[in-house]
């Protein structure tokens, strides 16, 4: 079924009719203070990490990477069209534990994260976030590389002064873009609170996705998330320390059940090299594919996995201006 319009990929605007099964949430480059020695910085190893993805089956990916955290763009567009995966590229800026005090990003006000977000969407990202205002990432073919989401990120039930002015630079840049806005949440606390500052700034709830919903895996609060039209992003498999596979199966279930399966988006968020086969550690991107989604698609049904994994991110991924 058609979903009308495009989705911005690093290699051009694709059909969203045409779209795939989706991983809404990795990252191929990453380096942070937060991961120390778990920095995602070899094209060649993400490169093969990407290939374990597709090859488990998925045809499109979201890199959740947003500025100042080692982003290469041109090498994310060298790994799609290398690896033939979709993949959508993220403008935005991350919560405030991401970045060090003396970081420039503390010195950036809305207005200009405003300009440089819409900046990414419209006309390309820059090659290299230290010069932010500069040349742009180029793809294999010479064009510019876009990013096709907005992201930022919010700290456990606190909003810092830092978050609420990424959060109204990204709702301005969705307003002039159509862009739809990913956020970071700790634990899904404070979820309502964004949803009710992006829609005072003109960003409808059901262009929101709430990354990491199921690290609080609570039908009730879940249901009334997609009830205000909210996606949410399920990530958190292979990570028994905190929630086993069994408890997120059982959340899935009962949203399904609940009538909100509409609204749920499936990726892995492994973002370590530790974790990642191609760079010496496990479990690896493949994981979902291989074998959490077959225990998922016991559990709810096919068709209500494939709603998750293809008409949902293309409904969200879909550019709506």
């Amino acid at each position: 079924m058609s979903t009308g319009g495009v989705i911005r990929t690093v290699l051009g605007d694709v059909d969203a009719a045409g779209w795939g099964p989706t991983d809404y949430h990795e990252h191929l480059f990453q380096v942070t203070p937060l991961l120390p020695g778990d920095e995602l910085d070899d094209e060649r190893a993400s490169t093969r990490e990407a290939e374990l993805l597709r090859d488990s089956g998925f045809a499109a990916m979201i890199d959740a990477t947003p500025s100042g955290l080692g982003r290469d763009p041109a090498g994310v567009a060298r790994i799609a069209e290398a690896t033939g995966v979709r993949i959508v590229a993220t403008a935005g800026r991350h919560r405030e534990a991401h970045y060090e005090p003396g970081h420039p990003a503390h010195a950036d006000d809305a207005a200009t994260l405003k300009r440089r977000f819409i900046a990414e969407i419209a006309y390309g990202q820059p090659r290299d976030d230290a010069d932010p205002d500069g040349p742009r990432a180029l793809s294999p073919d010479g064009s510019p590389v876009r990013a096709g989401i907005l992201k930022g990120g919010a700290d456990y039930w606190r909003i810092s002064a830092f978050e609420r002015v990424t959060l109204l630079a990204l709702a301005a840049a969705h307003r002039a873009t159509g862009a739809a806005v990913m956020v970071h949440l700790e634990f899904c606390t404070a979820a309502h609170e964004v949803l009710d500052l992006l829609a005072a700034e003109g960003v409808a709830s059901d262009r929101v996705v709430l990354a990491h919903a199921d690290r609080d895996p609570d039908p009730g609060l879940h249901v009334a998330l997609a009830q205000r039209g909210a996606y949410l992003g399920y990530d958190g498999f292979a990570r028994p320390r905190t929630r086993s596979d069994a408890e997120l199966l059982a959340l899935t279930a009962a949203v399904v059940a609940a009538g909100a399966g509409d609204r749920v988006l499936l990726g892995g968020d492994v973002a370590r090299r530790t974790r990642y086969i191609a760079y010496g550690g496990m479990p690896g991107l493949a994981y979902l594919g291989d074998r959490y989604l077959p225990r998922l698609r016991a559990e709810i049904g096919d068709a209500a996995v494939d709603t998750m994994l293809v008409a949902n991110p293309a409904r969200l991924l879909t550019l709506s201006r």
